[in-house]
């Protein structure tokens, strides 16, 4: 069992920066694959960044490259989104999510269903 718990979120307004730590259980945290997704109301859950295990390699939506970036402590079992720049479109609840089963530490997954567990999700909010 691996628990994630999320913290950071906030209200913001447009132009500001947050950053969204995920603090993750187990001893292998460094064998995880590690992904944020967020929800907006009345909108399915989307992808928004991936990281692979040793934090090699990292993926993004296009809507957020070049204002996100995704990366990871596994020494201390955490991972963060640095949210530059945001818009007001960035309003979402944000999970971070842990794909346990995959045994390479070079790829990342987009793929929501790879995932075996997600965190509680934290607000971030927007205004203009």
């Amino acid at each position: 069992q691996v628990q994630l718990v999320e913290s950071g979120g906030g209200l913001v307004q447009a132009g500001d920066s947050l950053r969204l730590s995920c603090v993750a259980s187990g001893r292998t945290f460094s064998s995880y694959r590690m992904g944020w997704f967020r929800q907006s109301p009345g909108k399915v859950r989307e992808f928004v960044a991936a990281i692979s295990a040793r934090g090699g390699n990292t993926y993004y939506t296009d809507s957020v490259n070049g204002r996100f970036t995704i990366s990871r402590d596994n020494a201390k079992n955490t991972l963060y989104l640095q949210m530059n720049s945001l818009k007001p479109e960035d309003t979402a609840v944000y999970y971070c999510a842990a794909d346990i089963n995959y045994s390479g530490s070079y790829y990342y997954t987009v793929r929501e269903y790879d995932y075996d567990y997600w965190g509680q999700g934290s607000q971030v909010t927007v205004s203009s």
